[in-house]
C-alpha cells in the first residue's frame, strides 16, 4: 500500500525592495515633498493675487468697460465674451466629441486599422500645445476666406479642437466604467445595440462624461494663446452680442493689464485674474457635485 505524501508550499517572504524597503521610502518622501512644494507655490500666488486685487473687487470691475483709467477701468465685455466663447465652444465640442466616443468605443472595430490610427491620433492629439490649434484655426479660416478673425464662432472653433480630444477620451473612459453585463442583458432582451447605447450605457455613463467635459472647459476658459494668434481684442468698449461679435475674454484682458506698466493696471489685473479663478472653481465645483451626486456604485 502507497503512501502519498503531500508537499506544504513554503511560505513567501517579503519581497526585496517591497513597500517597506529603504528606496521605496525615500521615494514616497520625494513625491510628497513634491506635492508639498507644489501645493505651497499655488497657495502663495492665489494669496498674493487676492491680496493685491481686493482693493478693485468691486461693482465697477464687474460693470464698467475698459478705460484708461485703473481705478474706473472694469472687465464687463471680458466677462461676456468669455461667457458667449465658453456656451459656444460646448456646443461645438461636446456633442461631437460625446458622437465620436461612442462610435470608438462601441461600435469601431478594434482591429481595424483606420481605427486604431484615429485612436492613436486623438490620444497624440490631447497634448497637443494650444498654440497649434490656433494655427490650425487661422489656416482654416485663411482657406475660407475670410478677412475678419475676431469672431466669437472663430474663437469658439480654436477652443473646441482644442478641448474635442480631452473630451472623446473622458467619454471613453466614462463608457468602460459601465459593466459589460448591463450591454449583455439589454441585448438579451431584444434591444438593438443602437438602443442599448442610449437607453442604458450612455445615461449609466452621464457622470463621468459631464465631469470631464466641465473640466475641458475649464481648461478653455483660461487659453489665450489661440485667442490672441486668432486677433482676439485687448481692448473693447462694447458688449459681445452675437456668433459673429467682436469679443475679448479674460485671459486677454489680464494679459493686457498686467503688460501695462501703471502699478493700477496691475491691481486691476489681479482683480480680474480673482474673477477668473472664482469662474474656474465654480465650473470644478460643477463638475465634482455631478460627479458626488449621479455616480453610480457597480
Amino acid at each position: 500500500m502507497s503512501t502519498t505524501t503531500l508537499s506544504v508550499p513554503r511560505r513567501l517572504g517579503r519581497a526585496k525592495g517591497g513597500e517597506d524597503s529603504p528606496k521605496a521610502m525615500a521615494f514616497m518622501a520625494a513625491l510628497w515633498f513634491c506635492l508639498f512644494v507644489a501645493v505651497l507655490f499655488l497657495v502663495v500666488l492665489i494669496a498674493v493675487t487676492v491680496i493685491e486685487g481686493l482693493p478693485r473687487w468691486d461693482g465697477a470691475l464687474l460693470g464698467n468697460y475698459p478705460g484708461p483709467d485703473p481705478l474706473e477701468a472694469g472687465a464687463r465685455p471680458a466677462i461676456l465674451g468669455s461667457m458667449w466663447v465658453i456656451a459656444t465652444t460646448a456646443t461645438m465640442a461636446i456633442p461631437l466629441g460625446v458622437a465620436a466616443a461612442i462610435h470608438l468605443e462601441e461600435f469601431a472595430d478594434p482591429t481595424n486599422r483606420f481605427n486604431r490610427f484615429v485612436e492613436l491620433n486623438v490620444q497624440n492629439l490631447a497634448a497637443v500645445p494650444a498654440i497649434v490649434y490656433g494655427l490650425l484655426t487661422l489656416s482654416a479660416v485663411a482657406l475660407l476666406g475670410l478677412t475678419n478673425k475676431n469672431m466669437v464662432i472663430v474663437g469658439a472653433m480654436s477652443l473646441a479642437l482644442l478641448i474635442l480630444p480631452v473630451i472623446i477620451i473622458s467619454t471613453r473612459e466614462a463608457l468602460r466604467a459601465v459593466p459589460i453585463e448591463i450591454r449583455h442583458g439589454s441585448l438579451a432582451l431584444g434591444a438593438s445595440p443602437l438602443q442599448t447605447v442610449i437607453r442604458q450605457t450612455l445615461p449609466a455613463a452621464v457622470p463621468g462624461i459631464a465631469t470631464g467635459s466641465i473640466l475641458a472647459l475649464s481648461r478653455a476658459l483660461g487659453e489665450a494663446a489661440p485667442l490672441l494668434l486668432l486677433g482676439g481684442l485687448v481692448f473693447l468698449r462694447f458688449d459681445p452680442n452675437g456668433l459673429l461679435s467682436g469679443y475679448t475674454t479674460l485671459p486677454i484682458q489680464i494679459f493686457n493689464w498686467s503688460s501695462r506698466p501703471q502699478a493700477g493696471f496691475h491691481t486691476l489685473a489681479a482683480a480680474a485674474s480673482m474673477v477668473l479663478l472664482a469662474l474656474l472653481m465654480a465650473m470644478n465645483s460643477l463638475a465634482i457635485y455631478i460627479r458626488n451626486r449621479f455616480q453610480q456604485r457597480w
